[in-house]
């Protein structure tokens, strides 16, 4: 009783706050009230109470937020003095994300009352189903108050009285900027999402996951996902803003990565996107399930956020166009941040403006990202009218074109059909004469024939003798044997001109290709290659050389390694390793296998001859 006697009497002595009638509300922050610090963490009230501690309450006009020491309780005093006003008066504390406040309040000297408030308790146990706390005064009153603010991470310490319209007036208002805010992330969130299903391209999907994400994150730190997702699991609050800031930076640089497709226009940026996102899953990692305060650490999302924005300027410099928008839409994010920093540490004034300034950076961030998505579809579209506009004057000179050909030709053809007219006349009687001499030509032809057959025969013989001599070069034997499709298809005549037998089975029925000319087995479906189990199996350059090889093996001719790596224009190794084969043939099977197969090929060649 005496430490509450003596309470009243500091109080007593001390000039209260009076609000006067025409106020309708007063905002005040901890350098505006007498407050200490508690860095013990282990005052309770009745010591508050004490004459040791009530001199240590001071003003302190120099405190600003960032001073704020999440290992300390703050303790604030505030004396109040209402006016006589028609309606009540509402105490409210702007921070949602504060753990624990207690406020002990005593009405025109009367007894403390405790009043517990903070994030860490159910929302049903507020006095007020409002996002911030609230303590409810009753007009023409004094009012002393002892406020005992604890906080896992920084706490604004910011406090506002407000009479009980202006409350309404303002939560109502508030309440519908937030639905337009969270309405316009549904509406742009499913707007993306039907046309992700509509084109299946991935970007849509990625930007959709972030703009929820976006949303999530805002619901956190407005208390809004406190008062309607987990009314009645605080413990969430105290880390689900950090899983759904890790989504804003996990979607938003797959999202970057997909649009301005940095992997092809930025690859230095590209790795190094890499890095910072595998760098942020573990962090993310570390926080969720070993330290929870590390969610805390906000300001090293500037490295990803950073790295994203000089990307999408480097890829505008390189000339991609729809990054115009998205330059400006992290620029505009940035700006946000900024203005958050600036009012958080008191450089800006406090106002509705720049408190909910990151939310309106959002929204247009979003705005012109959702235009950045349009926009390149838009100059894609621009692109293919652009080139079906050049098909379409391309299709039409070719018809202008066509139809003067047409009507030229019709011109020549009407020409040259008078011009036949008059020839046809001359080749009637030319025909006459023709038809008389015909039979004089006819004897001729008899006697010719005799001749070319003589001739053909000589012919014959003289190659022959040159194949069988050993004087045919190249080109001469290029003449016989022209191209490795003609000699695989000598080879494969030559290999079963008396019959076929599998290899595997000894069954005599195959089907042939017309393409390789192999045979493949009707019974077990061996497929057989004409180069198989021959010395050509498994050649790696043309066929008709490796006859060529055979054929100067065969008959000894002079050429050496060099010379004929020159003449057939291959690697001398080839030559050699392809020379030794047919050694081990020859030496294996003897030399008429070979020359029944060059000869075979000749012959075959000249029937051709004489067919053509």
């Amino acid at each position: 009783m005496l430490l509450v006697f003596f309470h009243f009497l500091t109080f007593f002595f001390q000039p209260p706050l009076k609000v006067d009638k025409t106020d309708q509300e007063i905002i005040l922050t901890i350098s505006d009230l007498a407050h200490f610090e508690d860095k013990s963490n282990k005052l309770d009230f009745d010591q508050i109470l004490s004459p040791q501690y009530q001199k240590r309450f001071q003003l302190n006009p120099e405190f600003k937020p960032e001073n704020y020491n999440k290992h300390s309780t703050y303790w604030v005093k505030l004396d109040l003095e209402l006016p006589e006003y028609n309606g009540n008066y509402v105490l409210e504390f702007y921070d949602q994300s504060i753990d624990s406040i207690n406020v002990y309040i005593a009405k025109d000297s009367s007894g403390f009352d405790e009043i517990r408030m903070g994030d860490a308790l159910p929302f049903h146990q507020k006095n007020i189903h409002h996002k911030n706390f609230e303590v409810i005064l009753q007009s023409n009153n004094h009012y002393q108050a002892y406020i005992q603010v604890k906080n896992s991470q920084y706490a604004d310490i910011r406090i506002a009285i407000k009479r009980i319209d202006r409350f309404i007036q303002y939560t109502l208002s508030e309440y519908m900027l937030y639905g337009l805010f969270y309405g316009m992330i549904l509406i742009i969130s499913l707007y993306n999402v039907l046309i992700f299903f509509a084109i299946k391209e991935r970007k849509y999907l990625y930007y959709t996951l972030y703009i929820l994400s976006v949303g999530l994150y805002a619901m956190c730190i407005d208390g809004i996902a406190y008062q309607y997702l987990w009314p009645n699991q605080p413990i969430l609050n105290q880390f689900a803003y950090g899983i759904a800031l890790f989504s804003i930076i996990f979607w938003s640089i797959l999202f970057s990565l997909k649009f301005l497709n940095v992997k092809q226009r930025a690859p230095k940026l590209y790795k190094l996107l890499l890095m910072v996102f595998v760098a942020r899953i573990a962090f993310f990692i570390v926080a969720l399930f070993i330290d929870h305060q590390l969610f805390q650490l906000r300001n090293i999302e500037i490295i990803p956020l950073s790295l994203i924005f000089i990307s999408s300027i480097a890829v505008l410099i390189r000339g991609y166009k729809p990054a115009r928008f998205f330059v400006l839409a992290y620029g505009i994010l940035f700006l946000g941040f900024i203005l958050k920093a600036l009012v958080m540490q008191s450089v800006i004034p406090f106002s509705i403006l720049t408190y909910y300034s990151l939310h309106i950076c959002f929204i247009l961030e979003m705005l012109f990202l959702t235009y950045a998505l349009s926009d390149r579809v838009r100059i894609l579209k621009a692109n293919r009218d652009k080139a079906l506009k050049r098909i379409v004057t391309q299709h039409e000179q070719n018809i202008a074109l066509i139809n003067k050909i047409n009507k030229d030709l019709e011109r020549k053809v009407a020409e040259r059909t008078e011009d036949l007219r008059e020839k046809n006349s001359l080749l009637e009687e030319t025909n006459n004469k023709i038809s008389r001499q015909y039979n004089e030509i006819a004897e001729i032809n008899s006697i010719l024939d005799l001749d070319n057959w003589r001739l053909q025969n000589n012919i014959k013989k003289i190659q022959k003798e040159r194949l069988s001599h050993k004087n045919l070069d190249f080109d001469e034997f290029s003449e016989i044997f022209s191209s490795s499709d003609e000699c695989l298809e000598i080879l494969a005549d030559f290999k079963w001109k008396s019959s076929y037998t599998c290899q595997k089975c000894d069954n005599e029925k195959y089907i042939e290709n017309k393409k390789n000319y192999s045979r493949r087995c009707t019974k077990c479906g061996y497929n057989e290659s004409p180069t198989a189990f021959t010395v050509f199996k498994g050649l790696k350059f043309p066929l008709h050389k490796a006859f060529f090889i055979v054929y100067s093996y065969l008959n000894e001719d002079k050429y050496t390694l060099d010379e004929m790596a020159e003449v057939l224009e291959m690697r001398r190794n080839t030559i050699w390793q392809f020379r030794k084969k047919v050694d081990d043939e020859i030496q294996s099977n003897g030399k008429s296998y070979l020359n029944a197969l060059l000869s075979y090929g000749y012959d075959r060649s000249l029937k051709f001859e004489e067919i053509q």
